[in-house]
């Protein structure tokens, strides 16, 4: 149960926090904003926000608005060249996961020139050390799902290959300051409410039962489920619930240190493989598609019987008594948030791909399998698409 605890972030959370922004000590006196390619920063006001706490800061500030919902290798290095370009010295990510794990790769890929993947731990990667400090982060998160704004590494996609991976692993690239505010949540439509909100809950349920949880990890993951898992619903069905979005966004930044303290496990891996394939698949619906066969597979070895109990009970089942009433109780809080009927068809995944996602699974993000209790082969992977598949 020993664990190491390191993450440096300074963390503001509440409602109306963004309006604090200024008052920080900020790492620089350019800063570049980072901003997904979609409409909601400009559209909610959140940009106009965030320009305008810098200019109270005394801070002149860019605009980079080019990121996909899964960011891709070519944008953050044009991202890097763009930081460059304006002479930032520190980076400002405003959006969701996509945004904060990009801006990540950005501040490595502004100070170390050369192709980004000669830092990539993964198939084609060089895996050579970064030799340059990245530039400073400053995450200002607009979603609650990836807690990115706790952790030192961001998921970058390189097409050609593909591959999906966790880049960075430094400690230089923790936020320097994290400001969780779930205003910035409210606009957020539901079906994305949901999807973030169970791959924040998928962070912790995976660290409950990795190999690697810890006192530390078993603290933040049981509270970070109960509190996911009871208000989750609330927001998909009411998004102007700040209450519940408060709650979630908690759950959300506490699954970030999960990640940080212990580790999750092989289930990311495995989606990590599908939207590598299929950009245009939301990461959360991915890990939703995956979670009743996958966790099934630990249950039905009784990996650890007591852990799936113990999260039943957490979730609302009080009575449970057995392993599966975690499957019970997961498949109705996807019922409950329009989730459960989710299907790899509609995003054009097709039941020959699968042994072909296993391996790129397997060979792109081979580390979290090394986490599960019950060791996975390729043909029970294989097992668990083929069980998810509608």
């Amino acid at each position: 149960m020993s664990f190491r605890y390191y993450v440096p972030t300074r963390a503001l959370f509440g409602a109306g926090m963004l309006d604090r922004l200024h008052r920080q000590a900020m790492p620089g006196k350019k800063a570049m904003i980072v901003i997904s390619n979609g409409k909601s920063a400009r559209a909610g006001g959140y940009l106009a926000r965030t320009e305008k706490q810098l200019q109270m800061a005394g801070v002149e500030s860019v605009v980079f608005d080019k990121i996909q919902p899964n960011p891709q290798k070519t944008t953050v290095e044009e991202g890097g060249a763009f930081a460059r370009e304006n002479s930032c010295d520190f980076i400002v990510a405003l959006g969701g996961g996509s945004v904060m794990d990009a801006s990540k790769a950005i501040a490595v890929a502004a100070t170390n020139l050369g192709d980004l993947w000669d830092y990539a731990i993964s198939k084609t990667g060089k895996a050579m050390p970064i030799k340059n400090k990245p530039l400073p982060i400053i995450a200002l998160p607009t979603t609650a799902g990836t807690g990115s704004e706790t952790d030192a590494l961001g998921v970058i996609t390189k097409v050609e290959t593909p591959e999906k991976i966790g880049f960075g692993f430094i400690d230089e690239l923790f936020p320097k300051i994290a400001i969780i505010d779930p205003e910035l949540t409210l606009n957020v439509p539901p079906k994305f409410t949901a999807y973030q909100g169970f791959d924040a809950l998928f962070h912790s349920v995976e660290g409950y039962i990795s190999k690697r949880a810890n006192l530390m990890s078993d603290m933040m993951s049981t509270t970070a489920i109960k509190y996911i898992s009871h208000n989750l619903p609330k927001v998909v069905h009411d998004g102007t619930d700040l209450d519940a979005r408060e709650k979630v966004a908690f759950g959300s930044y506490l699954s970030g240190i999960v990640m940080v303290v212990g580790s999750t496990t092989s289930q990311h891996s495995l989606e990590h493989a599908m939207s590598a394939y299929h950009q245009e698949l939301p990461h959360g619906a991915g890990l939703i598609m995956l979670s009743k066969a996958y966790f099934k597979f630990f249950i039905d070895k009784h990996t650890c019987d007591d852990r799936f109990i113990h999260m039943a009970k957490l979730m609302g089942k009080e009575d449970a008594s057995k392993p599966e009433d975690f499957i019970t109780i997961l498949v109705k809080l996807q019922e409950d948030c329009g989730v459960a009927g989710l299907k790899m068809s509609e995003y054009g995944i097709r039941p020959k791909e699968f042994r072909t996602l296993a391996e790129n699974a397997m060979d792109t993000m081979g580390r979290l399998f090394k986490n599960d209790r019950t060791p996975l082969s390729i043909e029970e992977c294989i097992a668990i698409y083929e069980k998810s598949y509608k």
